[in-house]
């Protein structure tokens, strides 16, 4: 998940549950525990392992291990900025939040992060360092719009509806801020290769007058008050979240039903979401000689097309390669991994794809890992540079 949406939950977090005696502490606080995870990436920044983001990232800091280590720390550094502050202002008589009190708020704003990087495909390390496996629930696409907008949508319309005055030039002053943005993740899809029709967008606009100017009528959205609006959009977020799960059962008795009917030998399988909707999925079959994939929409009646990625023969390169630790690292890391071996310009490359980020579109492929090899063997640096990409078949012509 991407810290925006982190920072936009933890928000949701301190204002709905922790903010009706301190106001802004708690709000704060419960925005940076929702993010604090994510500081295993400044390391990750000064590390010249082009591996760093698989060995390190979603580690210790987004474990349930990890979790109440940090949350003291940051609550106790937290109370001592407080006090020097109310000193420094020469302030005599001042409430503080308890440690009590901003531990919880930590614990609750890191839990959100772990649980909501848990509902991606990249997987997250819950028990590090007692354990190395990913979690992993293929519910969410890291960068999911929709449920970005779950989350930041209530918190705007309780911050239009904070008093009657002035409600309306702040609610349209949001609609075309929030169809602009609208507009721009549009366009960005679309470089991407994640198109989507132009009519969600006029769609999404129309949510957005609605939620911004309906709770207007008799005052309910000033009756309603912040802290029930940020209630009840948790509540929204976390069906959402269930009807995501429900549209990945979907998807995955469809590629259950593939690899069913043509007689695999599965190693693996998965359903891993797609942009813009939960409609949208990548279906994954890891066998012994490559990985099935598809991409297809659960509405769709017919059944998904599957094309087929094949491992090169083995030969002393890829062997050689295997057995080196970053290879094997990558291996751990990767769930849908396709080996590919070629000459290019004299070199013999022989390079690792995770379909899970494969979109098909002759775009660089995030995650791929290389060795290249001169005519004797050796290795030429530096690793995990990549220069070439899978291709595949179709399922039919594989077999």
């Amino acid at each position: 998940m991407d810290p925006i949406t982190h920072g936009i939950a933890g928000a949701l977090i301190g204002k709905g549950f922790f903010s009706r005696r301190h106001v802004r502490v708690p709000i704060v606080a419960a925005t940076l525990g929702a993010v604090f995870p994510d500081v295993d990436i400044i390391a990750i920044q000064f590390s010249r392992d082009p591996l760093a983001l698989q060995r390190y990232h979603r580690g210790f800091t987004h474990s349930f291990i990890g979790l109440p280590v940090f949350a003291f720390a940051l609550a106790w550094l937290t109370r001592l900025f407080l006090v020097w502050r109310a000193r420094r202002r020469g302030e005599q008589d001042y409430t503080l939040p308890s440690l009590a009190l901003l531990f919880g708020v930590y614990a609750a704003g890191i839990a959100s992060h772990i649980l909501l990087d848990t509902t991606t495909s990249f997987g997250t390390r819950l028990w590090n360092p007692f354990s190395r496996a990913r979690v992993a629930w293929d519910f969410l696409f890291i960068i999911d719009f929709t449920f970005t907008s779950l989350l930041l949508l209530p918190q705007v319309a309780a911050w239009i509806f904070k008093e009657r005055r002035g409600w309306l030039g702040r609610a349209s002053a949001m609609w075309v801020l929030f169809t602009a943005l609208a507009v721009c993740v549009w366009w960005l899809a679309r470089a991407a290769d994640f198109a989507f029709s132009s009519r969600v967008v006029i769609v999404a606009s129309l949510i957005f007058a609605a939620v911004f100017i309906l709770p207007a009528r008799k005052d309910r959205g000033i009756r309603l008050g912040r802290a029930r609006w940020c209630q009840a959009d948790l509540s929204l977020a976390c069906i959402y979240v269930a009807l995501c799960s429900f549209a990945h059962d979907a998807a995955l008795l469809r590629v259950r039903a593939f690899a069913s009917s043509n007689g695999l030998a599965v190693e693996n399988l998965g359903a891993i979401p797609l942009p813009p909707s939960l409609l949208e999925w990548n279906g994954l079959i890891l066998t012994r000689d490559g990985v099935y994939q598809s991409q297809f929409s659960i509405r769709d009646v017919a059944a998904p097309e599957f094309h087929f990625f094949a491992n090169s023969p083995p030969n002393r390169f890829t062997q050689a390669a295997a057995q080196l630790e970053p290879v094997r690292t990558y291996l751990w890391y990767a769930r849908f991994p396709v080996m590919n071996f070629a000459m290019i310009n004299g070199e013999n490359v022989v390079e690792y794809v995770d379909l899970r980020y494969y979109t098909g579109s002759g775009h660089a492929t995030p995650f791929a890992f290389s060795v290249f090899f001169d005519t004797q063997g050796r290795i030429i640096e530096p690793l995990g540079r990549v220069r070439w990409f899978p291709r595949s078949v179709p399922a039919g012509a594989a077999k």
